[in-house]
């Protein structure tokens, strides 16, 4: 079988993702991305008086970066509520979670045509029950998008010949250092796989990254820009179907 390679001589894939939509998001880290020319995927949860909280994300859609779907109510397990009850993971049916992701994926069209191509699992977690009655909902979400992102083992990136394209592992950037953002950047260069970084507030909210550390990470790989791509996951996953066909790999 013919190798997997990436395109223009690139040694590896990096996607930059932001969950959740939060302020610091649009003033730090889009300006940040703009300023060294990168784009990236964000994920949202369009709720509440949706056409007013999408209308900033249509303008930074337009300028070239991913907008994605992240649930209408970001439903999350149980456990972290602490309680038997509520709209919760391991109390929701497939049908339940498909109608959520539904509704979320046509306000997301409404507002900003062309959005909503890729999806990002709530907390990482992709199973809907409990026990002998829990369901992954991968298949679900497998339907509706090209791709999507969920959790995965830190320092392992993506192999790009065979990752499942909609349960992409990804590393939590939460309170990262730039460093070792870095270090985990070129063990994926070294063996050509596609890294995923989910980030959430920028010096903001219970899962930040400091500014300081996304800005020198930027810096990082604007030095080595001729050797790593870096494009929003759409982008990424589009040229994976298309190579992996090329080359008669199961996509």
């Amino acid at each position: 079988m013919k190798t997997f390679k990436w395109p223009e001589n690139f040694k590896a894939a990096v996607s930059l993702t932001f969950d959740d939509g939060l302020p610091s998001q649009l003033k730090l880290a889009i300006p940040l991305l703009e300023r060294f020319g990168f784009k990236a995927s964000f994920y949202l949860n369009p709720r509440g008086d949706y056409r007013r909280m999408l209308k900033p994300w249509r303008e930074v859609a337009e300028h070239g970066h991913e907008i994605g779907n992240h649930t209408l109510t970001h439903p999350c397990s149980c456990n972290f509520q602490g309680t038997p009850h509520g709209r919760c993971l391991e109390n929701m049916t497939l049908e339940e979670v498909k109608a959520d992701i539904m509704e979320a994926q046509r306000r997301i069209r409404e507002v900003i045509p062309g959005g909503g191509r890729t999806f990002a699992y709530p907390c990482y977690e992709t199973s809907v029950g409990r026990g002998v009655s829990k369901r992954s909902y991968v298949p679900v979400v497998a339907e509706i998008f090209l791709a999507a992102r969920g959790g995965g083992e830190m320092g392992w990136s993506n192999h790009p010949a065979t990752c499942d394209l909609h349960e992409l592992w990804s590393w939590s950037a939460d309170r990262m250092r730039f460093e070792e953002m870095v270090g985990l950047t070129l063990r994926t260069a070294y063996e050509g796989r596609w890294a995923v970084f989910t980030f959430h507030g920028i010096d903001e909210g219970h899962l930040p990254v400091s500014e300081y550390d996304l800005r020198e990470f930027l810096r990082f790989l604007d030095r080595y820009r001729t050797k790593i791509w870096v494009a929003p996951l759409v982008e990424i996953a589009e040229y994976v179907v298309e190579e992996r066909r090329r080359l008669g790999i199961p996509v």
